[in-house]
């Protein structure tokens, strides 16, 4: 399946990054049966993080665009924990978290981002259940966090 998703990923520009270490006292994943869960991810994009509030800083297209970066963040510890996608099963659930201006109420159009690419990727085992919320505030003033739970076999 690697393959696979390399080749989607080429064909769109993009490539799965290296799996970042976790900044604090949590796992990046943990697997309990059949389930894999994530920790937040955010828009790591060529070492640097996509930073700013949307509705301000940053336009809907940005913070989609940074969605998108939050989901090959996350697929970056899903590769490693699925032993290179060879146990992936599906996703099935993405919570979504915008830094939003004061008012924002747009997050589900910038998490389509994580959730359109999770599509494009995956095709029906890419669909899934989803949270998008607005917050006045992320980790790192990230433009967007993302969390993942799939189910591996």
């Amino acid at each position: 399946m690697i393959d696979k998703i390399l080749t989607k990923l080429e064909a769109l520009g993009l490539s799965l990054p290296v799996a970042g270490e976790a900044k604090g006292n949590y796992l990046p994943y943990t697997i309990s049966g059949n389930l894999l869960s994530l920790s937040g991810s955010l828009p790591i994009k060529n070492g640097a993080i996509i930073s700013g509030r949307i509705g301000g800083d940053l336009t809907i297209e940005q913070g989609y665009e940074a969605a998108r970066w939050c989901l090959l963040n996350a697929l970056a510890h899903a590769r490693v924990a699925t032993n290179d996608f060879a146990t992936f099963g599906r996703i099935l659930h993405i919570d979504g978290f915008v830094n939003g201006v004061d008012g924002f109420t747009d997050a589900p159009k910038v998490i389509n981002g994580a959730s359109d690419l999770s599509v494009e990727l995956f095709g029906e085992a890419g669909r899934h259940t989803r949270v998008a919320l607005s917050s006045n505030g992320l980790p790192l003033n990230s433009a967007v966090e993302t969390r993942l739970l799939i189910e591996i076999a």
